[in-house]
């Protein structure tokens, strides 16, 4: 089974990278784009076969490694 967990930083919080990312289109002729948001993707091969036990592992991996749940907040999606 699949999981695909996508990570963003929380609303309010100062994304660095989505702004130098906003500049450098502006730079090169893309003015219009007003913000960017910087996040990561992660995919997962598991060995799991129920989807339901597949998402709360992939909860409990996130809780404790792929996100800083402080400033990030996270989707799972079981594919």
């Amino acid at each position: 089974m699949k999981a695909r967990v996508t990570v963003m930083l929380k609303a309010g919080v100062l994304d660095v990278q989505g702004e130098a990312v906003r500049f450098a289109l502006a730079t090169l002729g893309f003015g219009g784009v007003e913000g960017v948001r910087q996040g990561k993707v992660i995919e997962l091969d598991l060995a799991e076969t129920d989807a339901a036990a597949a998402e709360s592992a992939v909860k409990a991996m996130c809780e404790k490694l792929l996100a800083n749940t402080v400033i990030e907040s996270y989707r799972i999606e079981i594919l």
